[in-house]
């Protein structure tokens, strides 16, 4: 993506990745030998972007089962910017050994949700989540589980219909804006080395805008962080 300038939504929607035979293999792609990594094509195999990589799914998941909520809570924290918060202190975890099934696990969510406390954010949450329940807890693609089918299908707060990771990514596409700004605000914290403040929020507004009219471009990002207020100068602290 740096080496050829591409568009930092690659990262949600590139139709490729790099992989050597062992990888390509856990991924089912064929036709792939030797151990070093090359450019391979994710056409047909439902794994485009970074929601498609096992190192995403599988960090985002229990040892012993997926976690619909883990899930969602990754793409609203590192995609969209905007992490849930803590869940109350008088609510219990749900269940994380292997005996919980896919579908039980739904209806436990479902009865989470009954819960006003739980429902606001958990309807965020689960949907996210659940467009990623085709994959297992170390991202090995399944259809069933337990003779049961897999249902990755969910509704979003504003109806909006999430159904796997194609629908998923879709929603993403159509929230570009806040996954640039994302973006941005993760490469500014590296680039100026604090967290950044309330007043930093209209540069990275003018840097999202600057990548959007350069169609994206990495080196439209890096432009627009160099020329920021934040990166040029420094707040003196008082005497």
């Amino acid at each position: 993506m740096i080496r050829e300038d591409r568009s930092v939504l690659d990262l949600i929607n590139a139709d490729y990745t790099f992989a050597n035979e062992r990888l390509a293999s856990y991924y089912g792609i064929e036709d792939v030998e030797g151990g070093y990594f090359r450019r391979v094509s994710l056409a047909d195999t439902g794994r485009r972007g970074v929601l498609g990589q096992g190192s995403m799914l599988m960090v985002s998941s229990y040892p012993t089962r997926t976690s619909p909520v883990l899930r969602g809570k990754w793409v609203l924290e590192n995609l969209l910017g905007a992490p849930p918060p803590p869940p109350p202190p008088d609510v219990p975890a749900l269940d994380d050994s292997a005996e919980i099934s896919a579908s039980s696990l739904r209806e436990a969510l479902e009865q989470h949700r009954a819960n006003p406390a739980c429902a606001v954010c958990h309807n965020r949450l689960d949907p996210l989540g659940f467009a990623l329940e085709s994959f297992d807890a170390v991202g090995r693609q399944r259809i069933t589980e337990d003779g049961v089918e897999i249902d990755d299908s969910g509704a979003l707060p504003d109806g909006t219909i999430v159904d796997g990771l194609d629908g998923l990514r879709d929603v993403l596409m159509t929230r570009s804006d806040e996954f640039v700004e994302t973006f941005a605000e993760k490469l500014l914290t590296y680039a100026i080395g604090r967290g950044l403040e309330p007043s930093d929020r209209p540069a990275l507004r003018e840097i999202r805008r600057q990548v959007e009219s350069a169609d994206y471009r990495f080196s439209a990002l890096v432009d627009g962080i160099v020329d920021s207020v934040p990166f040029r100068m420094r707040r003196i602290p008082e005497a």
